[in-house]
């Protein structure tokens, strides 16, 4: 009877963690809690199933000695560096409040970060500005040392003709006299 009733109470704790596992998928697909608080509560649901584990072969004698398993599975504290997340304390913040006090958080929370978006995007959007209008300057600059340039090639060829010219008149008045 005992060993019926233990694993009777082995299936149902196994069923109730399933459907803890599926009201919190639910939750979080359905933005009901944060992501943060879902992964927390996945976390917790993990360690549940954990210590399901820990139980069913405690029941069957396998694993690690049975008093130990027995003697650790409600203990607090860390144990092979994970600690106990029963024993975790709740912050300051969401200490007291209830579920809607929690979802008006998250929306405070929310509403805070979307100002700081909106922030950064007209922050980016200025930059973007000032990005496009020092490039149409650069255009404007490559523009004008383009002309610059084509100016001081054309002075450059004149400059040479003219040397020439005057070589050639040099020659000439040096052969005429």
């Amino acid at each position: 009877q005992i060993n019926v009733a233990i694993r009777s109470s082995l299936q149902n704790l196994r069923e109730k963690i399933d459907q803890l596992r599926e009201l919190l998928l639910r939750a979080v697909s359905t933005h009901q809690i944060t992501q943060l608080e879902g992964d927390r509560r996945q976390n917790l649901v993990d360690d549940l199933l954990t210590r399901h584990k820990q139980l069913e072969a405690s029941y069957k004698n396998e694993g690690p000695e049975p008093d130990t398993t027995r003697s650790s599975l409600m203990t607090g504290g860390v144990k092979r560096g994970v600690t106990n997340p029963w024993l975790l304390e709740e912050s300051e913040e969401t200490r007291g409040l209830g579920f809607d006090d929690l979802r008006q958080q998250q929306r405070r929370i929310i509403e805070e970060q979307d100002a700081g978006l909106d922030a950064l995007s007209s922050i980016i959007s200025r930059q973007k500005q000032m990005g496009q209008e020092i490039g149409n300057e650069l255009d404007e600059q490559n523009e004008i040392i383009d002309d610059l340039t084509n100016l001081v090639e054309n002075t450059d060829g004149r400059l040479r003709n003219q040397t020439r010219h005057v070589k050639m008149v040099d020659k000439k008045s040096t052969s005429c006299g």
